[in-house]
């Protein structure tokens, strides 16, 4: 009887023994297991001293860095602002104004084809072509060249305004405004506003290409014989009325826009060399102002 009394002790105490070893082996187990998940997650879980505070660690630990962060807002050159177009997203979708960054490469002749009786449809189209190489949305709009002609005035091409410039500035409200009218309303062209299709100040300086090509009175009318004969001729003898796109310089009225002063020369200029008989004679470069009506 004793023997069996202490064999059945020996069995229920190796019974126990198991039993114990099952009940707590996983549990350190499980819990060194996320005690390791929460070290890498974060360092409330690594204690590790229960599976519960393995799971506490992974979700409190910080966010993974390699997690693109989608909320930061994104810029003009982005395209994330729909109010900039342009290849480096610098131009305001709203300009309604600009001067052209160059001449059409063709002096003062700006007739699309040989027959035209004059030079301004071809004009626009120049205009409409450097504004859509910036962005189609600009090319889009009807863009018309401020010139006249003998039969023409530039002020009844443009439209009523207001007119903006390359960076959404407004740099005339009205037409009246525009032409400096009525006295003390003076528009915002300036060095600094007078900016071409890209955004960009007309040079000043090395060189200087200030004179812009009109063919108009200070108040938008026409200068009879002074237009490169109606923008068709591309002759050293030519003449042709221009404005100062920074507002300063020579001539009779050099702070006009418009009307600074004439030239003779309508032919294109070299590419390097003497400027005698062309565009560039005055400190230009055959560029014209461009409107949206």
């Amino acid at each position: 009887m004793k023997r069996r009394t202490i064999s059945l002790l020996l069995v229920t105490g190796m019974l126990a023994a198991v039993a114990c070893s099952d009940s707590t082996e996983p549990g350190a187990s499980s819990g060194s297991s996320g005690g390791s998940s929460g070290s890498s997650g974060g360092s409330s879980g690594s204690s590790g001293s229960s599976g519960s505070s393995g799971t506490s660690g992974t979700s409190g630990g910080p966010a993974d860095s390699s997690v693109a962060d989608t909320s930061t807002a994104t810029d003009a050159g982005d395209g994330g602002d729909a109010g900039w177009v342009g290849p480096d997203g610098g131009v305001a979708a709203s300009m309604t104004y600009f001067v052209t960054s160059k001449g059409n490469g063709k002096g003062g002749d700006f007739r699309a084809a040989a027959g035209d009786a004059d030079g301004l449809a071809g004009a626009d189209a120049f205009c409409k072509s450097l504004a859509n190489a910036v962005s189609p949305v600009l090319g889009a709009k009807t863009w018309k060249a401020y010139l006249s002609t003998d039969a023409v005035i530039a002020r009844s091409r443009i439209g009523a305004g207001p007119w903006f410039n390359a960076k959404g500035v407004m740099i005339a409200s009205s037409v009246a405004n525009l032409h400096d009218e009525p006295a003390g309303a003076k528009n915002a062209l300036s060095e600094t506003t007078n900016l071409d299709e890209l955004g960009n100040k007309v040079p000043i300086a090395n060189p200087n290409v200030h004179d812009i090509l009109t063919g108009a009175s200070e108040k938008g009318g026409s200068v009879m014989g002074s237009n490169c004969t109606n923008w068709t001729s591309s002759a050293t003898g030519g003449t042709a009325m221009v404005g100062h796109a920074n507002r300063n310089g020579g001539g009779t009225t050099p702070t006009s826009w418009n009307a600074a002063h004439s030239i003779t020369g309508c032919k294109e200029p070299p590419a390097a060399g003497n400027a005698g008989g062309t565009v560039a004679v005055g400190g230009g470069r055959g560029s014209i102002y461009c409107f949206v009506p």
